[in-house]
């Protein structure tokens, strides 16, 4: 199956390498570097590429990239899944998923990546069971072992691993014991020059920090999960019950972990929560053009918008830009050509405004087409989707566990045509 990991940093550069079959050569990653050169974001890298003897498959996450090689006919699905796996157990150990971090602790990266992959063969992939084999990194770990000459390599099996729970660990005990979901959902959009929805749909997750005491048994139950679809969930949610009854029954394991991710595709249901009056035009005479662009709430439901950011990729010819702006503030990168405008939270008593005038390149043709506005945006606790969680219950246990629901909306690749 996966007969070698590259880890790449943005720059290009491969700063760790695991093989668990055979040693392949870095120069397979030569097909890789030439698709990341034709695509202008590292986001539109082809996450999967065919070459004479291999396929390559990868993920980008934190600035990095993870690139799997491999020799047979696999599910692609199967192995970006099992990438992004990885990126979330470095991100569990370590605080955060990044060169310097890796590089810190490669020692633990290397025991971590022998344990979740077997001859090639996805193993221990849960982290409560990858917890108690190798133990997360601590400063008073590190002296000791410094001193001592030990690792971080636990004696003994996980219990988990050998039960039907293995992503639970045996023995869990808490003082406090706290339940807490956060539903967080990403909106996708193309919205043309006149303010029409082109294109729409809603990618949601629902991000879970459990920590409750013993082997608790949760239903969480929705106001309206009729609308979800194209569902995939975490490996302990019991699928039958949510199949015939629409609830999630699980037994949830330890810390934190992703529940579940969902789609909503049916553009009526997607609410696009600002709206953009926009003018950008450049003259057919004369090296300058103009720029205006005011941007409003729509559905929002009453929730403020906050971290509202505007960037604009310019055309080549624009040398500089002299605007104003009302809220905020902005800046124009004469390198890379893109005009940016934090505005931040969005006053709906006071609309943010940018306008001014753009400088071109003297006897530089007009421009073939408009650049397209792409945006960034929050709003806390709305599903823009409209779902809901109703209630959360718990069985197999006594006590009474604290609860609670947040919800987040915020942009994915949320684009306005000009």
């Amino acid at each position: 199956m996966i007969h070698s990991l590259f880890l790449i940093n943005h720059t290009g550069d491969i700063f760790l390498e695991k093989h668990w079959k055979s040693v392949i050569s870095r120069s397979v990653c030569d097909y890789f570097f030439e698709a990341k050169e034709k695509a202008e974001d590292p986001e539109n890298v082809p996450p999967v590429l065919y070459t004479p003897h291999h396929y390559l498959v990868s993920i980008y996450r934190g600035k990095l990239f993870f690139l799997s090689v491999i020799q047979t006919e696999v599910s692609p699905l199967f192995v970006i899944e099992f990438l992004h796996r990885v990126a979330d157990i470095f991100q569990d150990y370590f605080g955060e998923c990044s060169e310097a971090v890796i590089k810190d602790n490669v020692v633990i990266v290397y025991a971590l990546l022998e344990e979740m992959l077997d001859n090639g063969f996805p193993l221990a992939t849960e982290s409560n069971v990858l917890k108690e084999m190798i133990r997360p990194p601590t400063i008073l770990r590190s002296v000791v072992n410094t001193l001592t000459g030990g690792s971080n390599v636990g004696d003994t099996l996980p219990a988990g691993q050998l039960s039907n729970i293995p992503w639970r660990r045996a023995g869990v005990k808490y003082t406090n014991n706290e339940a807490y979901f956060d539903v967080i959902e990403e909106i996708d959009a193309i919205v043309d020059k006149s303010g029409t929805t082109v294109f729409a749909e809603i990618q949601g997750v629902i991000e879970a920090c459990v920590r409750l005491t013993g082997m608790p048994d949760l239903t969480l139950s929705f106001m309206n999960p009729r609308l979800l679809d194209d569902v995939s969930f975490h490996p302990c949610v019991r699928f039958k019950r949510w199949e015939s009854e629409r609830v999630l029954s699980f037994i949830p394991p330890d810390g934190n972990f992703r529940l579940m991710s969902y789609h909503v595709s049916s553009q009526n249901l997607v609410a696009i929560p600002v709206y953009v009056k926009q003018n950008i035009s450049f003259l057919e005479t004369g090296a300058c053009g103009r720029l205006d662009i005011t941007i409003g709430p729509k559905q929002t439901m009453g929730k403020m918008v906050e971290g509202l950011k505007v960037t604009i990729h310019m055309p080549k010819m624009v040398l500089s830009v002299n605007l104003t702006a009302t809220q905020g503030t902005h800046t124009y990168d004469l390198t890379a050509k893109v005009l940016v405008w934090d505005v931040g939270k969005l006053n709906p008593q006071k609309l943010p405004n940018l306008r001014g005038s753009l400088s071109m390149q003297s006897g530089a043709p007009k421009p073939e087409d408009n650049p397209s506005i792409n945006m960034d945006l929050k709003i806390q606790q709305l599903a823009i989707s409209g779902l809901k969680v109703s209630r959360l219950d718990m069985h197999g246990e006594k006590y009474k566990p604290f609860k609670g629901v947040k919800y987040l909306t915020k942009a994915g690749k949320f684009q306005v045509r000009t």
